[in-house]
């Protein structure tokens, strides 16, 4: 019941993934009018600290994020937003595809992190949803060469199908660290000169920092494990650069451009569909619960 130091400490409503129809705007609101089809950035922020100030505004202190304790998130029937963090929809991005703006921000901020382009070769350590949409936004941000290593064969074919490269079987068993590192850079064939470890565990990020050349960069996208314990003596005398990620900023824009010009394609990441009954939400959380082929599970109401 927490993510990071995010705790849940009472009953509330979660979801922070969605795109609607606008029903009623306000008074100052000139660039969206009702019936326009949007897709929503789910954080608030103050916009008058300092960190606001500086266009990071994704680390505000004060930020209200939707299903982050304690706001209420937006799996409802309505929501009431911001009109700026309300973003039109080219015609041809479904509603749904706008829902998956939001994951797909992850993958486009870490890549603008670590500076991903045409000279970048890219290892993604997890296949699963964030760590695919990573790959997209890699591969959107043109990089070479993208491997991604995970432990579920299924999930290696859906990243395959997306574009990987290469992909690479491993284990959660921490003594294979080298021989994984060496099937990883074979896989590569060249120098990994960035690392996304979309996970989070001691496994993943150690082996995300043997496997980056010298001089590049691993940047921590998941957060599977609250405190890591890892090999960063030998990672700084090889000048490898530890960067983190935070939600993101100011991807929505790049996001449904990317969509809307076919660069980007998240229709195969919806694996699941519902209606918005009770007995239909039950059975989305158990499909998604269960693991199994599920990535994206979308409610339609």
């Amino acid at each position: 019941m927490r993510c990071a130091d995010f705790v849940v400490k009472e009953p509330m409503v979660i979801g922070h993934e969605c795109a609607g129809f606008v029903e009623e705007v306000g008074s100052e609101v000139k660039h969206l009018v009702p019936g326009d089809r949007v897709a929503l950035e789910p954080g608030i922020n103050c916009k008058r600290c300092e960190l606001c100030k500086q266009g990071r505004y994704n680390l505000c202190p004060k930020m209200k994020f939707f299903g982050s304790p304690p706001t209420h998130g937006c799996l409802a029937n309505q929501v009431v937003h911001p009109g700026d963090l309300c973003f039109k929809l080219p015609n041809n991005v479904s509603l749904e595809e706008g829902a998956m703006c939001e994951p797909l921000s992850v993958g486009v901020h870490a890549c603008r992190r670590a500076n991903v382009g045409p000279e970048t070769n890219v290892l993604v350590m997890g296949a699963g949803p964030i760590g695919l949409v990573t790959l997209l936004a890699a591969r959107a941000f043109e990089a070479p060469r993208i491997v991604v290593a995970d432990v579920n064969d299924h999930r290696l074919s859906v990243a395959k199908a997306l574009g990987a490269h290469e992909i690479v079987k491993v284990s959660t068993n921490i003594e294979e660290i080298a021989e994984e590192v060496a099937k990883i850079k074979e896989a590569m064939g060249t120098r990994v000169d960035v690392s996304f470890d979309c996970a989070g565990f001691n496994k993943t990020m150690a082996t995300a920092l043997s496997a980056t050349g010298s001089g590049g960069k691993v940047c921590l996208v998941g957060m599977g494990q609250r405190e890591l314990t890892l090999p960063l003596t030998s990672a700084a005398a090889r000048e490898v650069d530890v960067i983190g990620i935070f939600r993101y900023k100011n991807t929505w824009p790049l996001c449904l451009e990317l969509l809307g010009s076919g660069k980007v394609d998240v229709k195969p990441l919806i694996t699941h569909r519902f209606g918005f009954s009770q007995k239909e939400v039950e059975k989305a959380f158990e499909t998604s619960a269960g693991g199994g082929n599920a990535i994206k599970v979308m409610f339609n109401l």
